[in-house]
């Protein structure tokens, strides 16, 4: 691999719903660039962007792809993105480090759910864009119409860049509207052009001239003055006007025939910015690395994906800092990636994209640079996993394994999450869908040979009274020699909802000695872990230590314990216990079609509707519901909505279970104690 300038650099990430054709895409300009010798195909498992066993097995994109295409002394680094919604992430990693966002649109399906949430996330990022209309090839494609529901879409200025010759079978190459060239059949041979489309080519070169013209003040006088611009100004007014987001240019390709690949080529070098165009953050000083992605490899260690984002970088021996941590990162070799591939380079130069190894403490979002120009760019911003399974290791073998393994495929993907939770002793991983765990879970058994079953987790209900619950109980064993004895009279209450434990000694006369009380305390503790009821944590309750008795002999702390414990669980189960169940607010983002829907679907849940308000074409629902119900929502949303409603969710508060359900949770718990002491 060549080493570039910053003036010959294009970062373009691809972004689009699934199967639109952007992996084909890199290979078809792989090959017309003369970089590959053959054009692979994702059925066969042969792209150079899906080399993962579990992209080839399922035939999809699953993880960000950096593929650099050499043409005519420049270098195009295309970062292919998975196309699913659960794979978000990947985008909002990927735009941080792009200068350009392609979203890619079939010219049969038209603006699918992964196309909506591409165009929201490069739109949040405020990174210059533009559309691809793929797969113009395909029977029953319609690029009029995808272009009409493209305007409707973007509320932007939307100007193809070229004109497609043909469509469906009969579509045989593009013509740009800058040089009037017709680039005809997969090698882009420069033809005529066809004479019936003279003028439509004429009237959208003046809307182009226009947008182009818009992109400098300058530039904007000529156009007035003498009506046209010459090629180079074209070319220049091009540029600035889609780095300045100021309209949407429109692509033409066909990335399975490779018909338009050549056009793409060219239009990506003379017209997508390079990222000495792009403001560049303020402070930067000598070299500073933002890193965008973490690679959990099995054989080499941590592989870090960054940008050059000032300076450059060479290999040997350089050191920078972890502004996150202020610890010191040795880089000795420096890599360039094509898909799996690592290629050696001595040196990137700033706006470049590359990889090293092996470094302790650099993390997704991190910022590397020299000692004495410490500086950190802003952390990329990661979706809220909305998923959640509990995760059981199938052997010991794998038990010891799985801690490390899920630590290191959550720093692969910062949108994962996990952790263990206490109140069930339940090893929790979170992800953004059904899909995203699926293939988490195939990382642990292909990178790291670990395999595990998952169920839906336990919820974490909670214990508490409603009432003064008062109870004594006297603990007396003798077994010969010395013997155990204590007495105690306890009552409970209810403390407000989030106050937690609260204990009171109110012993009086020395009835029970100050020593026992920490015993004491402990048997309560004990048990508010275990539950009273049904086996779930207690919380929000006071209790009161009122009287007692002791003996001389054979009293001591375990007795206290002993008989604290009993008499805690006597008082509490006469203060009217309950179950308390998490209440979460759920955000819910949906077309204003299947708001009506979504709404009854969510009284079938026990939800409350808190609001609903329209913004923009999206009905916003806000709701309550208990966790218990919505442990699988997002199956639910995607269904109601084919797959175009997302939602948000926070924890808000604990509510009391209502009474036949309760009493279920608590019968189920009775039966599966009496089958554990059997």
């Amino acid at each position: 691999m060549n080493e570039y300038a910053t003036d010959k650099l294009r970062n373009v990430v691809l972004l689009g719903h699934g199967a639109s054709g952007k992996t084909t895409f890199t290979e078809a300009l792989l090959f017309a660039a003369g970089n590959t010798t053959r054009q692979g195909r994702v059925e066969d498992g042969t792209t150079l962007a899906d080399y993962d066993t579990e992209e080839k097995r399922r035939s999809q994109s699953l993880n960000l792809s950096v593929i650099p295409v050499e043409w005519k002394d420049h270098k195009i680094n295309l970062l292919d993105t998975p196309g699913f919604p659960d794979f978000a992430g990947e985008m909002k990693s990927t735009v941080r480090v792009a200068d350009l966002a392609l979203i890619f649109v079939d010219a049969v399906a038209g603006i699918e759910v992964g196309t909506e949430l591409a165009m929201q996330t490069v739109e949040d990022a405020q990174t210059p864009r533009g559309v691809v209309i793929s797969r113009m090839d395909r029977e029953n494609a319609n690029f009029s119409q995808v272009l009409a529901s493209l305007h409707e879409a973007f509320h932007s200025n939307i100007v193809p860049l070229m004109l497609p010759v043909g469509s469906q079978t009969g579509f045989s190459g593009v013509i740009d509207l800058v040089s009037r060239k017709y680039l005809k059949g997969p090698k882009g041979d420069v033809a005529e052009v066809p004479p019936d489309m003279a003028g439509e080519v004429e009237q959208a070169r003046e809307k182009l001239l226009e947008a182009a013209a818009e992109g400098e003040d300058d530039l904007m006088e000529k156009y007035f003055d003498a009506g046209t611009l010459d090629d180079q100004d074209f070319i220049r007014g091009l540029r600035s006007a889609i780095r300045k987001r100021s309209f949407v240019p429109v692509f033409y390709v066909a990335p399975a025939s490779g018909i338009g690949a050549s056009a793409m080529l060219y239009s990506l070098v003379n017209y997508a910015p390079a990222p000495s165009d792009m403001p560049a953050p303020q402070g930067l000083q000598g070299t500073v690395l933002f890193v965008y992605k973490t690679v959990a490899d099995p054989f080499v260690g941590k592989v870090s994906y960054f940008r050059v984002m000032n300076g450059s970088l060479h290999g040997g021996d350089t050191r920078l800092v972890v502004s996150r941590t202020n610890s010191e990162e040795r880089i000795s070799t420096v890599y360039v990636p094509r898909g799996q591939e690592q290629m050696p380079i001595g040196q990137l130069n700033c706006g470049d994209l590359g990889i090293v190894t092996k470094l302790a403490q650099a993390q997704t979002g991190d910022t590397l640079c020299d000692r004495q120009h410490v500086v950190a760019l802003p952390h990329i911003e990661f979706p809220n996993p909305l998923f959640a399974v509990a995760v059981h290791p199938r052997s010991k073998n794998d038990t010891a394994k799985l801690s490390p393994s899920l630590t290191r495929i959550c720093e692969e993907d910062p949108s994962l999450h996990w952790n263990t939770e206490a109140a069930t002793s339940e090893m929790i991983l979170r992800g953004m869908g059904q899909n995203h765990i699926e293939v988490a879970i195939a990382k642990l058994h292909n990178k790291f040979g670990v395999d595990v079953e998952t169920t839906i987790p336990k919820v974490e209900y909670h214990e508490a009274i409603t009432k003064h619950g008062q109870s004594r109980y006297r603990h007396k064993k003798q077994t010969g020699g010395a013997g155990q004895f204590a007495e105690i009279e306890m009552a409970v209450e209810p403390t407000a909802p989030g106050a937690g434990y609260e204990f009171e000694w109110k012993v009086f006369g020395g009835a029970i000695s100050n020593s026992y009380q920490s015993s004491i305390e402990k048997g309560i503790r004990s048990v508010m872990e275990t539950g009273v009821v049904a086996g779930y944590t207690v919380s929000d309750v006071k209790c009161m230590v009122l009287d007692g008795k002791e003996h001389p002999v054979d009293s001591k702390p375990i007795a206290f314990e002993i008989c604290s414990r009993r008499v805690f669980r006597e008082a509490f189960e006469l203060a009217g216990p309950i179950l308390l169940e998490p209440i979460y607010r759920f955000t819910i983002f949906v077309p204003e079609d299947n708001a009506g829907d979504v709404m009854g679907n969510l009284n079938t849940k026990r939800a409350q509707i808190v609001s609903m308000e329209q913004v923009g074409n999206k009905a916003v629902i806000t709701a309550d519901a208990p966790l218990a119900e919505m442990q699988r929502y997002s199956n639910d949303l995607r269904s109601l909505t084919q797959g175009r409603g997302i939602y948000e969710q926070k924890f808000d508060r604990y509510a009391q279970v209502p009474s036949h359900l309760a009493q279920a949770i608590i019968t189920k718990h009775k039966a599966e104690r009496k089958e554990e002491e059997e």
